[in-house]
C-alpha cells in the first residue's frame, strides 16, 4: 500500500498564528521571580530617592531655626553644568529674582564621589546645603547652623 505523501509546504493551508502561551514558571520550574526586596525595605530605593531624602531632612533641620527659608526652592541635579574651574561644586545658589524665588541646588554625584559611607553622605549633604544657605542669606555658615563643621 501506498502511504499517503504530505502536502509540500507551499501547499499547505494557511493556520492563524498561534497566541502567547502564559508562562507560569521559568525553564527551570521554580516559578517566576519577584522583586528582590518589598517596597518597604529601603533596598528598593533608589540611590537618587535616598539622597533627596538626605537634602530634605537638612532643609527640615534649617527651616525650623530659620523660617524665611520656606520661601526657597531647594532642587537636587546630578552633576553641575560644565565649569572652566579645576574644582567641581558641590552645590549651588541663586538669588530671588522678579519672579523667580531663590534656589539651593545639591549636585549629588559630586557628593556621593566625595563620600564613602551613608552617614559621611548625610554630614557633607547638610554641609553644602548650609554653606549655600548662608551664601543666600549673607551670613558664615557658622550662624546658619552653629554645628556646623563640628560632626
Amino acid at each position: 500500500m501506498d502511504s499517503p505523501v504530505p502536502p509540500s509546504p507551499s501547499h499547505r493551508p494557511t493556520e492563524p498564528p498561534a497566541e502567547p502561551r502564559v508562562r507560569r514558571r521559568d525553564r527551570h520550574g521554580r516559578g517566576m521571580r519577584g522583586p528582590v526586596a518589598p517596597p518597604q525595605v529601603p533596598l528598593s530605593t533608589s540611590r537618587s530617592d535616598t539622597f533627596r531624602d538626605l537634602v530634605l531632612d537638612s532643609v527640615e533641620r534649617l527651616e525650623r531655626r530659620w523660617p524665611q527659608l520656606a520661601d526657597v526652592d531647594f532642587m537636587v541635579m546630578e552633576v553641575p553644568p560644565p565649569v572652566t574651574g579645576e574644582t567641581v561644586p558641590l552645590g549651588g545658589s541663586v538669588p530671588a529674582e522678579k519672579n523667580e524665588p531663590a534656589r539651593v541646588v545639591v549636585y549629588r554625584r559630586p557628593v556621593e564621589i566625595r563620600s564613602k559611607s551613608r552617614d559621611e553622605r548625610a554630614l557633607l549633604v547638610h554641609e553644602v546645603v548650609v554653606e549655600q544657605v548662608a551664601e543666600l542669606l549673607g551670613l558664615s555658615p557658622e550662624s546658619v547652623d552653629p554645628r556646623y563643621g563640628q560632626d
